[in-house]
């Protein structure tokens, strides 16, 4: 219980709201997605090869955490998952989630 305490001490909270900067945010975004485009390239290349797979549940992780359009590029540019359910039905859930997300984040602030 102290770690609890000491993670939400007001230095910790004041450090990461210094990392929260729109800048680094935006990092963060791009290179979540530039890792969910590749992840569904590397995948389509193993699965061709017969190789080795990246699970369905680390593409969607991927996804959730902020790379859902690199995902959606990955998907049509490789062609990939494109007909598996319901892996389809998941990925357009967590795109739905984080579109309502959104849309709340942006009338509170507004």
């Amino acid at each position: 219980m102290d770690n609890l305490a000491a993670l939400a001490s007001p230095q910790n909270i004041a450090a990461a709201k210094a990392l929260a900067t729109p800048a680094n945010i935006a990092t963060a975004l791009v290179a979540m997605n530039f890792l969910a485009f590749a992840a569904f390239g590397i995948d389509k290349a193993r699965a061709e090869a017969g190789a080795w797979r990246i699970s369905e549940g680390t593409l969607l992780r991927l996804a959730f955490f902020g790379g859902t359009p690199g995902a959606y590029a990955g998907r049509a540019l490789f062609r990939h998952k494109t007909r598996k359910q319901p892996f389809c039905s998941q990925l357009h859930t967590i795109a739905a989630l984080q579109l309502a997300a959104g849309v709340g984040l942006a009338v509170y602030l507004w």
